[in-house]
């Protein structure tokens, strides 16, 4: 089984690597020196497109592909182009497996989200809670397309003999994150709405829900870590949590924002509009018992996305 491990000398292709989580994996791939990382822009590749994949992959014949290309967002975006979530991300999925599949690549790597699990799983949420109850209703079209995605690789692995691994993270955040006022995850959207309320010395803002929710957060690059690590020291090709281990609540994560950005205002909430799933924690005890550890702290984490977006990261 060790032939399945990551060499130096692999043809990699991965695939989303101007994403948050693909280009933390390119850094650290370039790194550590790999030496043949094949990358697609999606004006070059449209892995929507199974016929342009399929041509891809004869001509460049990847041994190993890290699939990390999807179409992501916060609440708002998924509530309200639920149809571009699921269509999109079904078709990604579907055509790189696939031709992962068709052209006998032994290793593929398919990174997931953490909102597969039910809204109302047990915590901290093991991998043996996937499909034990509803899901949140916010992002369950995202959901379904990436228990889709994992279920394929599942599916593959016990018809075929293949050895396709599924990464569930956390909410991740860092540098090469979306920062877009309404389509961006928690972290990247408070850190511009703190930014912006500093700059206009505004007296207090306003963010959504109670505060109370609870959520876990991985620095991006550890994330890539991880990923790296698996395919280099494991044969695993199962589903795995990739997480810390601990949580915070929303109130907490606001006001560690707010200092790193140097915001002194008074920080609302507005309970009308929804918290999502009360808390989501991942169990991650399979991921460190392959003795793997994040080592970014979220203040560490929270003061380098800073100065990222103070540096020109900043996507509209």
């Amino acid at each position: 089984m060790n032939s399945l491990r990551l060499k130096k000398n692999n043809r990699i292709f991965l695939a989303g690597h101007r994403g948050l989580v693909g280009s933390a994996i390119h850094r650290a791939l370039n790194k550590k020196g790999y030496e043949h990382v094949i990358v697609r822009s999606s004006q070059e590749l449209d892995l929507r497109n199974g016929a342009e994949v399929d041509a891809f992959f004869a001509k460049e014949k990847p041994e190993v592909v890290i699939l990390a290309a999807a179409k992501v967002g916060g609440i708002f975006a998924n509530s309200a182009y639920p149809a571009d979530f699921i269509l999109n991300n079904l078709l990604i999925q579907d055509n790189v497996i696939g031709a992962a599949f068709r052209f006998a690549v032994k290793r593929l790597l398919f990174l997931g989200s953490s909102c597969i699990y039910p809204k109302h799983a047990e915590q901290p949420i093991k991998e043996s809670s996937l499909l034990t109850g509803p899901l949140e209703p916010t992002n369950e079209f995202y959901a379904i397309a990436k228990i889709a995605g994992l279920k394929l690789c599942e599916a593959l692995n016990r018809q075929y003999g293949c050895a396709y691994l599924s990464l569930m993270p956390t909410n991740l955040y860092g540098p090469g994150d979306n920062y877009h006022g309404k389509n961006s995850h928690v972290i990247p959207a408070l850190i511009r709405k703190f930014h912006e309320a500093k700059i206009e010395d505004q007296a207090s803002i306003t963010l959504w829900g109670t505060g109370r929710a609870r959520r876990e957060f991985l620095f991006v690059d550890d994330m890539a870590d991880a990923a790296i690590y698996l395919l280099e020291n494991s044969d695993e090709s199962s589903l795995i949590n990739v997480g810390t281990g601990t949580d915070i609540s929303i109130a907490e994560l606001a006001q560690n924002i707010a200092s790193v950005v140097g915001y002194k205002g008074k920080i609302l909430f507005d309970h009308v509009n929804p918290d999502g799933t009360p808390r989501k924690l991942l169990d991650v005890s399979k991921l460190f018992a392959l003795n793997w550890r994040p080592r970014v702290s979220l203040l560490e984490g929270l003061k380098i996305s800073y100065e990222a977006f103070c540096a020109g990261e900043l996507r509209m």
